[in-house]
């Protein structure tokens, strides 16, 4: 039996967050313990029929879970757990961050991101989909979420996209992080011996870029990212009874926000902006 718990700060919009049940599997890379986190194998289904029917639905953002050993949702809302938003238990979004898109967005969508997750790649495309359709309204910001007992590499390439970031600024990093994608084959098997040329095509310095990297001085930034990641992982085991993953984003409004996990498809994610854009 599903539990079904409503929250009223998304109106007009029916999100179905689901686990062990039909629909389209949207894969996550599960997190491994950091502090109190816990390993948890978790598989996120999203219906596209359930968001694209959301335009037809004036209801309230609905979050369902039906797999073993699931906390009971229903019994986290009688305890006041949903009180507070998800927006607020992470950092704003400033002039440090990693932004694309609009410089006054409508929408922000935050994605903390694994760049050897293989279900990252495929979000990251679907990302670039989104900025071309909706760039003028929406802000991509992405932040920092190496997974290192999945993904050995994950933590020197994060630390890598920073230097990026720091030699070459805002656009160096996008370069950078885009290239990466495009070329990893994911699960540690990128030639990590490719990273200064990434660099360079990116129009930063190989030899500056080798040295931050070696430095490890850009690790404060990752560390700042992760804190977030563990906050977000307490808000969701309250609110949904289950742990996060790569990749996992957090759509804000000026009015709201909510989580957005998994790599979900171009279809829900569109439904879901056009349904935010609407109101």
């Amino acid at each position: 039996m599903q539990n079904v718990v409503q929250h009223s700060a998304l109106n007009n919009i029916v999100f179905y967050y689901r686990y062990g049940i039909m629909g389209i599997k949207v894969k996550i890379c599960p997190v491994l313990d950091t502090g109190s986190m816990k390993v948890m194998q978790s598989k996120y289904l999203l219906p596209i029929s359930s968001l694209l029917a959301a335009a037809l639905v004036s209801g309230s953002l609905i979050y369902t879970s039906g797999g073993r050993g699931q906390a009971n949702v229903a019994e986290n809302v009688e305890g006041g757990l949903l009180d507070t938003a998800i927006a607020e238990v992470i950092r704003p979004v400033g002039k440090d961050d990693r932004i694309r898109g609009s410089a006054s967005p409508k929408i922000t969508i935050i994605e903390y991101s694994d760049t050897e997750c293989p279900y990252c790649k495929v979000f990251h495309e679907t990302m670039h989909k989104v900025m071309q359709e909706y760039g003028e309204d929406v802000a991509w910001v992405y932040r920092q979420f190496p997974i290192e007992g999945l993904h050995s590499q994950a933590l020197e390439e994060a630390i890598a996209t920073e230097c990026v970031a720091k030699l070459g600024g805002n656009d160096a990093f996008w370069m950078f992080v885009d290239k990466i994608y495009e070329v990893t084959p994911s699960n540690d098997r990128l030639d990590l011996s490719l990273l200064p040329e990434f660099a360079e095509l990116a129009g930063v310095a190989p030899d500056e870029f080798e040295s931050c990297l070696s430095s490890g001085e850009t690790w404060s930034e990752v560390q700042e990212d992760l804190n977030d990641t563990e906050e977000l992982a307490r808000w969701m085991m309250q609110n949904a009874g289950r742990n996060i993953g790569t990749p996992f984003s957090v759509v804000i409004t000026k009015d709201e926000s909510f989580p957005l996990p998994g790599a979900q498809p171009y279809e829900g994610i569109k439904a879901v902006l056009e349904q935010l854009l609407a109101k």
